[in-house]
């Protein structure tokens, strides 16, 4: 089954602010998160009981987990040197 995708207020400001190639290859990542959320590629946030990231280029997506409700929340999409402050 597949997750739906939904981004906080702030995520998806940060979103519209990207290069198009940026956002191009952010869209694709987050496409893939649908069929699996937790793919080899993505980090578990230390601290944190269900935030995670995934690399894209020199930016970061972090997200939420919701496997009840079979949601990813985006909660930021920011330069690597960004993401964490």
């Amino acid at each position: 089954m597949t997750y739906r995708i939904e981004f906080v207020t702030s995520a998806a400001k940060e979103f519209r602010a990207l290069d198009q190639v940026i956002k191009r290859r952010v869209t694709s990542t987050i496409e893939s998160l649908r069929q699996e959320p937790r793919s080899t590629d993505v980090r578990k946030l230390l601290g944190h009981q269900n935030l995670y990231r995934i690399r894209v280029g020199v930016y970061r997506i972090v997200y939420e987990i919701d496997d009840q409700a079979k949601l990813i929340r985006v909660t930021r999409i920011r330069h690597r040197r960004d993401v964490y402050r």
